[in-house]
């Protein structure tokens, strides 16, 4: 589990994150909601090491995070920013295989291997696994930086923003790979989402900031409700029940 106690961060005396306190069950989804500049990214920056907590503690597994060494901490979380940019001229299936560094060192073994093909299945990736990142569309390069993380095999998944530059369709099949993975192997996944009907419908808990505030947190029959979004959002919402999910109406 990862055990978030009373985090800030300021940047020029201005705190984007104040005082937050969050509690990220295994085996779980937990989505971070909130309008821009709420503080989302920059927690997550902080719960994964990223960037450096001014107070507060990260524990991860009963362990401060800055006690891991990078190694060990790259075999037990793994982390998507929000932008990528690769310089190099590299391949799909050479992005992915980065994910097994930690474990490799570079010198691929028939495991990583092995892991690196499902990886490239899992986001359906096969047609593309020999082209160059520039030949893609920018949501086939969202997918393959999203199989290079699922390919690092690790129990704690951070993902920022994961569905920026995906249509529908590959939207939803980045939320349903993520809720298998939770559901069948057992990872543990945090996620900086804007698209609060995918919260809703996949999360197990979402937690809502504002200001730099966590202002809310609960399980989505808690959290998707008029009054909890329009405190979070400042705008009206229509949240309807459709098929057991709550699903949110907000273009009137």
């Amino acid at each position: 589990m990862v055990d978030v106690t009373n985090v800030s961060k300021a940047y020029k005396e201005v705190k984007v994150v104040d005082d937050v306190s969050v509690h990220i069950k295994k085996g779980t989804i937990t989505s971070f909601i909130g309008a821009n500049g709420a503080g989302k990214s920059t927690l997550l920056s902080m719960v994964s090491r990223l960037i450096p907590k001014d107070e507060g503690s990260v524990l991860l597994d009963g362990e401060e995070i800055t006690s891991y060494d990078n190694k060990e901490l790259a075999k037990r979380l793994s982390v998507l920013k929000q932008s990528n940019n690769i310089k190099v001229r590299i391949t799909v299936r050479e992005l992915v295989s980065f994910g097994r560094f930690p474990y490799s060192q570079g010198k691929l073994k028939k495991e990583d291997e092995k892991l690196i093909n499902e990886a490239i299945e899992y986001m359906q990736l096969e047609d593309f696994e020999d082209r160059f990142l520039d030949e893609l569309s920018g949501g086939q390069k969202q997918r393959a930086y999203i199989a290079m993380v699922i390919a690092q095999d690790t129990d704690y998944i951070l993902l920022d923003e994961p569905l920026n530059n995906l249509d529908m369709k590959h939207s939803k099949q980045i939320m349903k790979a993520l809720r298998r993975m939770v559901d069948d192997l057992g990872k543990t996944v945090v996620i900086v989402i804007h698209d609060i009907n995918f919260a809703s419908c996949y999360s197990d808990h979402i937690v809502a900031l504002k200001d730099g505030k966590c202002v809310y947190e609960g399980h989505p029959e808690e959290m998707i409700t008029n009054n909890v979004l329009r405190e979070v959002y400042d705008m009206e919402f229509n949240v309807c029940n459709i098929d057991g999910n709550r699903i949110c109406v907000f273009f009137t």
